[in-house]
């Protein structure tokens, strides 16, 4: 600490070196061992209450691939097909129309269901009956029902949050649905889609601390209809998402294990057979592990450069995968803008595959355990987590909160506090708002839109707040597609001048910046005066001339070049030089540089491009 402070030379330690995160907390810029002191992350081993290091004492994970069922023999095709190219674990959505035993027969015909997870989502009208086809059809098939791993995505929350919808006896719903798939012991059937808060943008600690409320909702409302604490909780599925911070995401899961227990004992469910993990005052330990299943967000996708987001989507798996998740879905690359084609879905379960059978992810259990600054931060993130978490409890439970629409209004505005961020470049979406393919052409691609599903357009009418789900790079494509339909293409002209570094530096950055919008940049090597230049830029037809020199240099060359232009194009300096306020009293509006907003700013440009 002493070497830092005398290399910073008398700069704020706090303001040049501590991270303030979104998450609520600060990160400082090195741990040593003595920040473990205290700390009660550390005491646990992998497998052993309350789970924070792991609820198993191995690390392997299912790769996990989503079917929409449209009919159900190209859906058991396709199903057998996967399974043979490394996935394991089976996700199938089912119109609940069409939910009836032929269905079930055709769709899991040649399936060895003891051998591979199956979870299966349909309408919240047909979850009971659906559980009762599962069961009869296993019972037909004379399973092992002790070998059989899989689970219904029911989640009337969910419903709430993203429809705004609600239903009356939900509550006899979730009973009934408990009690209908007793003969299945280790299906879980009540879902908790946190990464629904995930994808509308949330916070890492919000997602974890709603999640926490959300489950402890279900768990409080089983057993106040009669469901032992024990089943009641092995019923729960938590089903998150993975946003790109890496580190954090890690402490994630690892919190979440840990305060998931810690709920869960209070509730003091009791183990009924003799099980070595059981606790001395016969408290059900195997109730208390958290299952869960990790799925990399869409919030951070984008339509444009596309094959980034396989950047992105890897770095999430790796979080949750070292993170000791139990299984784990990539979404495919293009699923912004179309239904997953063979090609990405091969290469999201590839992704997996490469972590598992090349990194040799799964042969470590919790490898971040230890480490000072991971500890730190799964202590902070369950703090933050778990101040949510009481607050919402003291609200009156998870679905006061939702039909009050206060855990909406809180993610809604962290979700548009980061699409803020994205459009300032605070946050950085490569190949988006920074780095932009400069040739790239959407052509026939679109973002997809959202459809509700519903079979009436009266039923969608939403009853309380909603969430909104728009992706962090939505109003740049928006943006983007504005430029590429208009039926013409702005030439921004880069009219270099002066110092080399520095007119090279900024011609890269305009380039960039204004390359977002779509336009077309012309980079040059320099000029010697700014009279060739402006000709140059005139002589290409170019709808936007942007200066690009140094600061010193801005006061000689920028109000001639204005002048020559002479609103033949759009006028712009790259910088923010001291002399901005001479050059603004000369008429010159225009000024790009890291501290404006590049969304609003290319808005301004296309609107006085005559760009609509």
């Amino acid at each position: 600490m002493e070497k830092v402070t005398a290399d910073l030379k008398g700069a704020d330690f706090e303001k040049k070196l501590v991270w303030k995160t979104n998450e609520g907390f600060k990160v400082k810029p090195f741990y040593r061992m003595e920040d473990l002191e205290g700390l009660k992350t550390t005491d646990s081993l992998p497998g052993e209450f309350p789970y924070l290091r792991g609820t198993k004492k191995d690390n392997v994970w299912l790769v996990r691939q989503n079917i929409q069922v449209e009919c159900p023999k190209e859906a058991n095709t396709k199903a057998l097909d996967i399974l043979n190219k490394g996935v394991d674990s089976l996700g199938f959505s089912i119109k609940g129309k069409d939910v009836n035993a032929e269905l079930i027969d055709t769709l899991l015909n040649g399936i060895c269901a003891d051998c591979v997870e199956l979870n299966f989502s349909t309408c919240q009208n047909h979850v009971v009956e659906l559980a009762k086809l599962l069961v009869a059809y296993f019972e037909k098939k004379n399973y092992d029902v002790t070998k059989l791993q899989g689970s219904i995505n029911h989640d009337y929350f969910n419903k709430m949050l993203t429809k705004g919808k609600e239903k009356e006896n939900f509550a006899q719903t979730v009973k009934d649905l408990v009690d209908a798939i007793k003969p299945l012991p280790f299906y879980r059937v009540i879902a908790v889609n946190a990464l629904t808060l995930n994808n509308a943008g949330a916070y890492i600690s919000q997602e974890l601390g709603y999640a926490l409320a959300w489950g402890n909702e279900y768990l409080n409302m089983l057993v106040e209809a009669g469901v032992p604490a024990n089943l009641a909780a092995k019923k729960i599925k938590f089903n998150f998402g993975i946003s790109s911070n890496y580190f954090m995401e890690i402490a994630k899961f690892r919190a979440a294990r840990m305060l998931w227990a810690n709920i869960v004992s209070e509730y003091s469910p009791i183990c009924n057979r003799d099980c070595p993990n059981k606790a001395e005052d016969e408290e059900c330990r195997c109730a208390a592990k958290m299952k869960i299943h990790a799925e990399t967000s869409t919030f951070n996708l984008t339509m444009f450069d596309a094959h980034v987001n396989m950047l992105r989507t890897q770095t999430e798996a790796m979080s949750a995968a070292l993170a000791g998740v139990d299984s784990l879905t990539v979404t495919p690359f293009d699923k912004a803008y179309q239904t997953p084609d063979e090609f990405s879905e091969r290469i999201a379960r590839n992704q997996q595959l490469l972590l598992k059978e090349e990194s040799n992810f799964d042969k470590v259990v919790d490898p971040s355990a230890g480490s000072y600054y991971i500890e730190n931060l799964t202590a902070s993130i369950a703090q933050q987590a778990w101040n949510i978490f009481l607050k919402v409890e003291n609200e009156g439970g998870f679905y006061a909160a939702v039909k009050a629409g206060s855990v909406q209004a809180d993610i809604n505005q962290s979700g548009k506090a980061r699409l803020a961020a994205v459009s300032s470049r605070k946050e950085i979406l490569l190949g988006t708002n920074q780095f932009p393919n400069f040739t790239e052409k959407a052509g026939e691609k679109r973002p997809v839109e959202k459809k509700c599903c519903c079979s009436s357009s009266n039923s969608c009418e939403a009853t309380v707040p909603v969430l909104n789900l728009d992706r962090a790079a939505s109003e740049f494509e928006a943006l983007r597609l504005q430029t590429e339909t208009s039926g013409r293409q702005p030439k921004a002209f880069m009219l270099t001048i002066g110092n080399l570094a520095m007119r090279q530096a900024r011609a890269q950055f305009s380039c960039n910046f204004l390359a977002c919008a779509g336009y077309e940049v012309i980079d040059n090597l320099g000029f010697e005066t700014v009279e060739e230049g402006v000709a140059a830029a005139m002589e290409a037809k170019a709808d936007i001339v942007v200066l690009c020199s140094s600061d010193d240099e801005y006061a000689e060359y920028a109000i001639p070049a204005f002048k020559a232009v002479n609103n033949r194009a759009i006028f712009i300096v790259a910088g923010a030089p001291a002399c901005m306020d001479m050059l603004k009293e000369n008429g010159i509006e225009n000024f790009i540089h890291v501290r404006v907003n590049v969304l609003d700013t290319l808005k301004e440009y296309n609107a006085k491009l005559g760009i609509k």
